[in-house]
Formats: C-alpha cells, structure tokens, sequence
C-alpha cells in the first residue's frame, strides 16, 4: 500500500508540474510491449541501411555506428497504452549528428522518415520531429545497454524533455525497436500500427492515440 501511495503522490505532482499528458498514469517500471518475437543480432553483421530521399545511400556497420558522437538525453516517455515513465535516459546518436558528420545528405525534397526494424515493422515520423532535440538513434537506458526485449542493439526513441513546450512529442510507438534502417520520403507513408487505426500525430498532449480521435 505504502508503494501505491507513493506512486500516486508523485503521479499528482508530475501532473502540477504539467509534466503528465492526459489519460496517463505513472508507472515505476517499463512495460514490454512489441509486434512479433525478440530478435536474434549478430553484431558481426549487423548494419543500419540510410536510403531514399538522399543524396547517396549508405550503411553503417555497429562499429561504425558507436564510432559517431554521442547524445544523452534526460527524457519522460509515455506509451499510447497510457503508461507514462518519468526522468529516462537515453544514450545514442541524434540523426542531425549523422548530418553533422557529413554522411547524410539529404535531398530537399525530403519531408518524412519511415523507420524500419526486424520482422518487416516499421513507423514513421515527420523529418523535421526526428531532428528535434526529443529523438535518438538510441543504445543505452539508464547507463546499461538496451535489453533486448526494449529493442536491443538499437532502437529510435521519442519522448517530453521537461521544460521543452516547443517540441512536438509523439507516442511512445513512434520509435522503433530493433531499428535497421531509415527510409527518407518526400511524401508520408504509413507504418504498421498507423495502418491498424492508430493515429498518424499521435500528439501525447492532444492525446491522438487512434485516427478517429482527430
């Protein structure tokens, strides 16, 4: 009882300090929630493939990819299944690092990002929301590797900075596990979940979870 007590203490506090999105709760674990079986990696031949809408397509191989400078990032995550988990962090490597370092150019007409992972899943994102602060190419939770039932090697992730009103912030979903490649589009495509109803936003503060809800 002492241990729900506290939950929802600290649940009504990240909601005075607007911290806690609509139709949420806090939760003091991290739910496994994923489309098909865990993946077997072999990181020997493991790489992330860039294509599309890109001046030169390109793959990065996992050494080449640790290689990039890195990001960490103090973030809350919340799940369209209405978990919110507060004060994550995550360490990776930001996409605009990837064009920092000059290995991707994008092509102007490039507008969105479909993100590819094992098993066929995809999601997909604006462009200009996976540049934002709020997204990594992610390796590490918490200081340890990602698990693999979180989407080891690597996995994107989007979530609120506190304190950062001016980025857009999706659903959880919309950073994929077990992430192989990104697909630079000029015109949005669906990815799998989207497809089944969910919304396409999926605005945590508007609380777009389902594509009937606007």
């Amino acid at each position: 009882m002492d241990g729900i007590f506290r939950r929802k203490e600290e649940e009504k506090r990240m909601g005075a300090e607007g911290r806690l999105p609509p139709g949420q709760a806090l939760t003091n674990k991290f739910p496994v929630l994923h489309y098909g079986t865990i993946p077997t990696v072999d990181l020997t031949t493991w790489t992330l493939r860039i294509w599309g809408a890109v001046e030169q397509p390109f793959e990065l191989s996992w050494e080449e990819f640790n290689r990039l400078p890195r990001t960490t990032l103090h973030m809350d995550i919340h799940c369209v299944t209405q978990w919110s988990k507060f004060d994550t962090t995550w360490e990776g490597v930001a996409l605009r690092t990837l064009i920092d370092e000059g290995l991707l150019r994008l092509k102007p007409e490039a507008k969105h990002v479909l993100q590819h992972a094992d098993h066929g899943y995809t999601t997909n994102l604006p462009l200009d929301v996976m540049l934002q602060d709020n997204f990594l190419l992610a390796t590490h939770f918490n200081g340890e590797p990602i698990t693999p039932e979180h989407g080891y090697p690597l996995r994107g992730v989007v979530g609120a900075i506190p304190g950062r009103a001016d980025l857009k912030t999706p659903y959880f979903w919309k950073g994929a596990k077990w992430l192989r490649g990104l697909e630079f589009l000029t015109q949005d495509q669906l990815g799998f979940w989207e497809k089944a109803g969910y919304h396409n936003d999926a605005d945590i503060w508007k609380e777009q979870r389902y594509a009937s809800q606007g």
